[in-house]
């Protein structure tokens, strides 16, 4: 079921948490993971995990900020796997803060990570899978993006960023075979919610439907369904993996 042996996938972020979990499902399907963070020792940890089930991967230390440093990283991973099928951009910070209290350096730094490192990387790989006439590309987006959350501006503006600008390339990359999609997580179980007090906790699952935050495998199971043949005729969406916390 979904076999993805033969193919090679990046993963950004995936040192830890969501990222994580993705690179392990598309490892345990077959393909041969890229496993990128400014982490390395996180990220080698996330590639022994691979191998431990069999998989395959390649940990790269990158920042993705650093247009350069994204290129000479793509460029190791073609040494290594002469074919990019698929990218997924994953890596994200957080800077939380009121605006009138939110200082340039919070801002900044979130807008970097998660929107230009995103168009970073869309930019080098697809130069790439243009040649072949063929690529998946999945950006992490979030609901923040789509429904905004007070301390959160710098965040929920990076997100709402990300949706843009995966129906914008996602109508530049038809032409040339590659489907661009969006996932738009809700709360999901990470190391970030689990420090909150059960209070806490409580009070956001009161918000989901079905009333229990996501796992970072749920996550992780749409991502394969947009690399796979499956969703061959799906390009320039965002899909909510929430609960049923935002029905648009």
């Amino acid at each position: 079921m979904l076999n993805l042996d033969g193919n090679t996938a990046i993963v950004t972020g995936a040192g830890q948490g969501i990222g994580r979990e993705i690179a392990l499902l598309l490892g345990e399907k077959g393909a041969a993971v890229a496993v990128i963070d400014v982490n390395l020792e996180a990220a080698r940890e996330t590639v022994s995990r691979l191998r431990e089930t069999g998989g395959e991967g390649l940990a790269l230390r990158c920042d993705i900020v650093d247009y350069a440093q994204v290129q000479e990283g793509v460029k190791e991973i073609l040494a290594w796997k002469d074919r990019i099928h698929f990218l997924v951009n994953n890596a994200g910070i957080t800077r939380d803060n009121l605006l009138l209290r939110m200082s340039e350096e919070e801002w900044n730094s979130v807008i970097s990570v998660n929107l230009t490192g995103t168009f970073n990387m869309t930019k080098v790989v697809a130069k790439h899978m243009f040649k072949k006439r063929f690529g998946r590309v999945v950006n992490i987006a979030s609901v923040i993006g789509q429904m905004g959350n007070a301390g959160q501006s710098n965040y929920a503006a990076s997100k709402a960023g990300i949706i843009g600008f995966t129906k914008s390339v996602a109508r530049e990359f038809a032409p040339r075979g590659v489907n661009v999609n969006a996932i738009a997580p809700g709360f999901i179980e990470t190391a970030m919610t689990s420090v909150l007090s059960e209070e806490r906790q409580e009070g956001m699952r009161r918000l989901i439907p079905l009333g229990k935050f996501g796992t970072g495998r749920e996550v992780a199971k749409i991502v394969l369904f947009l690399v796979s043949e499956l969703s061959d005729y799906v390009t320039g969406q965002v899909i909510n993996c929430d609960g049923g916390m935002l029905m648009l």
